[in-house]
């Protein structure tokens, strides 16, 4: 028997290596330009050290920058570890626990010592030079495999109670292992790591900001600081993402939402909107378009309750899986003696509906249903409420109270790749009236869930060939499928959005349910004359209007299409004179269909159109002696330069056909 070690490489080509080679080692017989590049190796599929030796006869793939996605979680990996090494070599006594990478740079959670304050903004500058040190000194990075009583002691002997707390609950007989940086430092890791710290750029990272952060994310445990950082391959790639955010900052819909009077969030509504009418006006015309397409595509708009008994959600599953995000409510009155408890212990359970679909199944269990009365597609926007922590929500983007534009299609097995294939045209037409590109995902089975493996076999093929079949199982489409992504009762196609500045949201979804009928006790009678289970289709466009309305809002960075714009227009005064004028061609506006509003006020005319533009508002027709007496008005337009001077007649046709809803232009 050869004692050699047979390493094929894609190319199908093998080579003969001695126990003890490293894919390093293979890299540089190939070549030292490789040798150079390579930053870690695909070792049968597992991402591996360079200097790792091989196990036995293997397939090898040798990572470079090029591989782009592989070369950021490496070296993002590494920024994580060098931030660690530099805060406790700055601060004596700091204590660390875990530092992942991220979607676009890494994190490190550490407890500050005792003898000092929580770290904050200003220490960064100090970690991050510390962290140039470290990467210009090129410490090897050295892999080593430690039992559990080595690594226990080795924490505890240094004080790392977080460490060593973690460390005795590994389990027994796994492969354990520590990376050193050089000699003087290390941190327990499965890895991979690069071959040393002078593989990642010192002038590709940055760190961002610092948060709290609870030790295993328990607010009843120690609290420590979240220093972030964002890490790329290089400057130029650096640069790039700090001038993303330069413009996301621009466009939060937070501080846009204050500045066009929207909407609010404050204390004593965690996670809950105060629309203000402005930012409600762009609400309901979400709304009208969304009831327009919905009843067009034979949807039946339905309400139902706020508040259902916990026994409704005990059957459909939800008490038992999603009872943490649920807002519960003891089912009594509430008890008004200062000296006795609120709620008696005996008190029966109620919850506010985190989904809508439970109630859906309930409507269509009233009275018979035939197999001719499918497809059966409800409609709602519903009112949801999720208790989300406090420290996760996000402006509009992440509340506790939002409305869906939630939709169930209860629908026969023969008829559901068709009903998903209308559901992919219906969300194409939809997300093109907006402005936006999107891929298209399918999430698969998770490790957690209902169902046998033969139901989610077909629930995923079901999915997979409406897609292929409405066309959109293309690289053109992003098309992609996620294992582990879909929820506990079906597989899902996701929808993500695109907007202007190359950030994509998830947001649409339809799932095909077989769980939730069976467990609700939904049926129909079918041709034979037998009940028969529906599949229940769970959709939705928009996700939430909230969420879809701060999409809208930074996509456009605050200049809505005319149509969705709270205020379509402002006539504004340049003299008094102008005033009967202006309040005459407001009224010819607003009978026109027009959101206009007037400006008279003794301000200058420059400091009226800055106002006015700070407010997003896509016209501002400009009135003054002139105009009036030749019956026009000079338009300017937002993000325009100069004006245009037309007739009240033309300025009125002009803001018509741009007000004008895209699907209602279409049937025009």
């Amino acid at each position: 028997m050869s004692s050699m070690f047979r390493i094929t490489l894609p190319d199908g080509s093998s080579r003969e290596v001695a126990p003890g080679t490293t894919p390093g080692d293979v890299a540089a017989a190939i070549g030292p330009g490789l040798a150079k590049a390579a930053l870690a190796a695909r070792v049968d599929d597992e991402v591996r050290d360079l200097n790792r030796p091989f196990e036995g006869d293997a397939e090898l793939a040798l990572i470079t920058a090029r591989d782009e996605a592989d070369a950021l979680e490496l070296v993002r990996h590494d920024y994580a570890h060098i931030l660690a090494e530099a805060v406790q070599s700055l601060f004596p006594g700091t204590q660390i626990t875990f530092g992942p990478a991220t979607e676009d740079g890494f994190y490190y959670d550490v407890m500050a010592p005792a003898t000092r304050e929580l770290f904050s903004m200003d220490d960064l500058p100090a970690i991050e030079e510390r962290m140039r040190e470290i990467i210009r000194a090129d410490k090897p990075l050295r892999r080593e495999v430690w039992s559990r009583e080595q690594l226990v002691a080795k924490w505890e002997s240094e004080g790392e109670r977080f460490k060593a707390e973690w460390a005795r609950e590994l389990p027994e007989g796994e492969e354990l292992t520590v990376y050193w940086s050089g000699d003087d430092w290390l941190d327990m890791c499965r890895g991979p790591h690069l071959a040393s710290t002078g593989k990642v750029a010192p002038d590709a990272f940055k760190l961002m900001r610092v948060a709290g952060a609870y030790w295993r994310g328990d607010q009843r445990n120690a609290q420590l600081t979240r220093i972030y950082g964002t890490g790329w391959l290089n400057k130029k790639q650096l640069d790039a993402h700090l001038l993303r955010l330069e413009e996301a900052a621009k466009r939060d819909h937070r501080r846009l939402g204050a500045e066009m009077d929207l909407f609010h969030l404050q204390a004593e509504a965690h996670g809950s909107v105060f629309w203000h009418p402005k930012g409600y006006r762009i609400w309901r015309e979400l709304e009208a378009y969304m009831r327009r397409a919905i009843d067009a595509a034979g949807y039946r708009e339905v309400k139902t309750p706020q508040v259902m008994d916990a026994r409704q959600w005990e059957a459909s599953g939800h008490w038992g899986k999603y009872r943490e995000n649920m807002f519960v409510i003891p089912d009594e009155v509430p008890n008004t003696d200062d000296d006795g408890p609120i709620v008696s212990d005996d008190a029966d359970w109620m919850a506010l509906k985190p989904m809508n679909c439970p109630a859906h199944v309930l409507i269509f269990r009233q009275g018979i249903k035939s197999y001719r009365d499918l497809p059966l597609r409800l409609y709602e926007n519903g009112c949801c409420h999720r208790n989300e922590p406090h420290g996760a929500l996000h402006g509009l983007m992440r509340v506790r109270q939002f409305t869906q534009d939630d939709a169930h299609i209860f629908c026969r097995e023969d008829q559901i790749v068709a009903e998903v294939q209308a559901f992919c045209k219906l969300a194409d037409r939809i997300y093109r009236d907006f402005g936006f590109a999107y891929s298209i995902k399918l999430a698969l089975r998770p490790e957690k869930r209902f169902g046998s493996d033969a139901m989610w076999d077909q629930a995923e093929a079901e999915l997979r060939d409406a897609v292929v079949r409405a066309g959109l199982a293309t690289e053109h489409y992003g098309w992609e499928e996620l294992p582990g992504e879909g929820a506990f009762y079906a597989p899902k196609l996701e929808w993500h959005l695109t907007d202007a500045i190359g950030r994509t949201w998830q947001v649409g979804t339809i799932q095909s349910d077989r769980v939730l009928p069976d467990r609700l006790d939904a049926s129909y009678v079918g041709e034979d004359g037998e009940r028969h289970r529906p599949v229940m289709l769970h959709r939705a466009i928009f996700g939430s209007y909230e969420r879809f309305i701060g999409i809208l809002i930074e996509h456009f960075a605050g200049r809505l299409p005319v149509w969705l714009a709270p205020v379509q227009a402002v006539v504004a005064t340049i003299v008094s004179d102008a005033d009967d004028y202006a309040r005459d061609v407001t009224d010819r506006l607003k009978a026109a269909g027009i959101r206009v509003e007037t400006d008279l006020r003794n301000e200058k005319i420059n400091y009226k159109v800055r106002e006015h533009s700070l407010a997003k508002v896509p016209h501002l027709l400009v009135v003054g002696k002139r105009e009036a007496e030749e019956g026009k008005v000079a338009i300017r337009t937002l993000g325009r330069d100069g004006q245009r001077i037309v007739t009240l007649d033309e300025a009125i046709a002009i803001l018509r056909d741009e007000a004008t809803p895209p699907d209602l232009r279409e049937a025009g």
